[in-house]
């Protein structure tokens, strides 16, 4: 009897058990994404089930495989629930003009002379104030794309410079879904991450204002540009132009508000929520007959949206191209809008719950951290096993994910503070998904903004450099910190 027990008791895996797994979740995701243009959350799924499967081979039983998916889960409970609140900021601070305030003033950076800088600014902004590069590239970069045809600039060099200020506001947005991804799945919070990205992240952005800087002064030919369409944008946000917003420097009140807190070591649930309430009292003040309570309510629940009055003399009194503008950009927001990403990260993490559970992560990481010589060598094999998931499973959320699952308990065990792990997720996993062709990036900056990743990836100077300076800071050691958050040092060998 005895005998007959000991035979159900789980075992390790093998390595190539743990790589059939992995290997038939990227056939998956390969499958479902690139040759069906699905989206990620069923062919992830999917990946579930393998790995389920595999569980069960191993001879774990179902209560235990459910418990594994659940403990994957609760390790993003917070993920999940900024993600939620800050579903209701966005639509507050649209509501409230803030984000529309915002975008306004990015646009008056606009001029041709310093179109490359000006682009690059205008596309952080946008995308620091909504969270989303998608949307930055889908409606800003469409913009910028015309005017730069209109500039007489090569079209490789706009779009990079889009992308660059486009995921560098996607990379530093609290408000950003992978900006909250990563850290859940290192382990910390949305702030400690945002703080320990700060500075590998400005080196790589000052070098991308130095670099499109030369370009604007070499590849400027003084040709004219048609900047009707940016300043018709820029009147149809602002009331005193004819616009629909109340547009106030004070509305940039809320905003200073969220960094002030991150800056002030405020938890991130109670410092956005506060940006929430900041937003809602300057709406209330500055946006009347269009913000009140019930908007607010409405908006944070179901996102902005423009009433049926405002949509129709916006869609009589400008251009086609720019009502559809509009309405990307500023359509969006609310706890229903973040559900894809809610979904997204509660199926990652119960396929990471399970593949933690049954060790099958683990016996990956233990022939993979051979490759590792010390923290920097972590970081740096951490950002190239990034690189290679948005190779081999086309989407940037999975190059998050699993990295970040695979690689947690070793960055504990060397005594390294998760934002560390959570800082090179993000400098790799996020940023280089868009110079892949076939990753979901890829191809949505190729049909959105009608350029190939070789034509634009060589002028994509934040996306190439972010891992780069990142990994480099890495072995001077200036972003390496222990468990307390202090800066790192190396352990002694007991004698």
């Amino acid at each position: 009897m005895s005998e007959a027990k000991k035979s159900r008791e789980p075992r390790m895996p093998k390595v190539w058990e743990a790589l059939i797994t992995l290997g038939l979740l990227i056939a998956v995701l390969a499958v479902g994404i690139v040759i069906y243009g699905a989206d990620v959350h069923v062919p992830m799924f999917c990946g579930v089930c393998v790995a389920a499967i595999m569980a069960l081979y191993l001879g774990h039983k179902w209560e235990d495989i459910e418990k594994m998916m659940m403990d994957g889960i609760y390790k993003a409970l917070q993920s999940i629930c900024i993600l939620i609140i800050v579903g209701i900021l966005i639509g507050v601070w649209i509501n409230a003009g803030v984000v529309p305030t915002m975008i306004y003033y990015g646009l008056q950076l606009m001029h041709p002379t310093i179109f490359f800088i000006a682009t690059l600014l205008i596309c952080s902004i946008t995308s620091l104030a909504t969270g989303t590069s998608w949307g930055t590239m889908g409606t800003m970069g469409v913009a910028l794309m015309g005017i730069g045809f209109g500039l007489g600039m090569n079209p490789g060099m706009t779009a990079g410079a889009i992308l660059s200020g486009a995921y560098f506001g996607d990379k530093m947005s609290p408000l950003s879904d992978t900006t909250n991804l990563a850290p859940a799945m290192a382990g910390t919070d949305v702030m400690s991450h945002v703080k320990a990205m700060m500075l590998p992240t400005a080196i790589t952005y000052v070098i991308c204002i130095i670099f499109f800087g030369v370009l604007g002064v070499t590849q400027y030919h003084g040709g004219d540009a048609d900047m009707s369409r940016v300043t018709e944008f820029a009147n149809a946000l602002n009331v005193a132009q004819g616009g629909v917003f109340h547009v106030n420097p004070i509305l940039l009140l809320p905003p200073v508000i969220v960094i002030v807190a991150v800056a002030m070591k405020m938890p991130a649930i109670p410092g956005i929520t506060l940006g929430i309430f900041a937003g809602a009292i300057v709406g209330l003040i500055f946006q009347p007959g269009q913000c009140d309570p019930g908007t607010l309510f409405k908006y944070g629940m179901n996102g902005f949206e423009f009433p049926e009055e405002v949509d129709a003399m916006l869609q009589a009194s400008l251009s086609a191209e720019t009502y559809e503008t509009m309405n990307e950009l500023l359509e969006s927001g609310g706890i229903l809008g973040m559900m894809n990403s809610v979904a997204m990260t509660i199926i990652a993490m119960m396929f990471g719950g399970i593949m933690e559970g049954t060790h099958q992560l683990e016996v990956i990481v233990n022939q993979l951290k051979k490759l590792a010589k010390g923290p920097a060598g972590l970081v740096t094999l951490t950002e190239i096993t990034c690189v290679l998931s948005n190779m081999t499973m086309p989407e940037q959320y999975i190059s998050i994910v699993v990295p970040g699952r695979m690689y947690a308990e070793e960055y504990r065990k060397m005594g390294l503070h998760p934002s560390v792990l959570s800082s090179a997720l993000e400098g790799a996993g996020t940023v280089t998904s868009a110079l892949v062709p076939w990753n979901t990036c890829g191809v949505y900056i190729r049909d959105t903004l009608s350029i190939t990743v070789p034509e634009y990836a060589p002028f994509a100077m934040f996306n190439w450099l972010m891992p780069v300076i990142n990994a480099a800071c890495a072995w001077v050691g200036v972003t390496l910190k222990d468990m307390d958050n202090k800066p790192y040092k190396k352990r002694k060998a007991a004698v």
